[in-house]
């Protein structure tokens, strides 16, 4: 079987920087599938990249190398991390992104040499391409690195009960087509207040009619508030943060 190792950056496709890893990767393994999972996380974006992974990285086979570069702190004195979780493998910088993997209790983490030559300000290619082509190979996970030293992790918040019952969550992203992904879950309908304006959450987008406001529990488990052919971020002034309340029927 190919090894998989897939690409996770905020890189962008206009600078090359995706190129440059992707040869050093195919340089070291030839018959490597390269899976670009995104190169659009928004810049230095810490939390967009934890989410992202949170999604895709048990969707992949076991024995699959995720590469995340998103690394606002490159060439300072921030870890650089391998981790093993699940029969799969992470490389990324010890900033929280690869919290989803590191939170599972069997979870190994070591942390990555930086040589000498190493570009301080390009990492993915000098330092995580070099290591996941070594596990690509074969190489033992044991050999890239001592046990790493209390790597960060990032959760995600957990909405708070308020005495009446209902959940007081917040936003956690604003997709591209301007849903805004929350907190909230529920498995019994209700309303989602934002401000003054009460959302019924119902099974489908198409539950509602063209232009209006709809809440739905998406694919991640968690609501959702979306307009109809619409903006629901535009139309609600929404950004990650923003307050939101989930009230259901008892």
């Amino acid at each position: 079987m190919r090894p998989i190792i897939t690409l996770l950056t905020d890189f962008g496709t206009v600078d090359g920087y995706v190129g440059e890893m992707k040869g050093v990767l195919l340089s070291s393994v030839p018959n490597a599938e390269i899976v670009d999972i995104t190169h659009d996380i928004p810049p230095q974006d810490v939390e967009r990249a934890r989410l992202v992974v949170a999604r895709v990285w048990r969707r992949f086979p076991v024995g699959t190398i995720h590469i995340v570069v998103v690394d606002p702190g490159v060439g300072s004195a921030r870890a650089a991390l391998a981790v093993a979780s699940e029969g799969r493998y992470l490389l990324g910088p010890d900033n929280g992104t690869l919290s989803p993997a590191l939170l599972v209790s069997s979870a190994r983490a070591v942390e990555l040499p930086i040589a000498a030559n190493a570009s301080l300000t390009f990492h993915g290619r000098d330092v995580f391409a070099p290591a996941a082509a070594a596990l690509a190979r074969g190489e033992p996970f044991e050999g890239l690195g001592a046990d790493a030293r209390s790597p960060i992790i990032r959760r995600t918040p957990e909405p708070t009960r308020r005495a009446d019952g209902a959940l007081d969550g917040e936003v956690l992203i604003i997709d591209r087509f301007g849903n805004a992904v929350t907190n909230l879950v529920s498995m019994r309908g209700g309303t989602v207040e934002v401000g003054a304006v009460g959302i019924a959450v119902r099974r489908t987008y198409a539950d509602v009619d063209a232009g209006q406001l709809v809440a739905v529990v998406g694919s991640t488990g968690f609501i959702e508030i979306a307009a109809r052919d619409g903006s629901a971020a535009d139309r609600l002034h929404l950004t990650r943060g923003s307050p939101v309340t989930l009230k259901t029927s008892r």
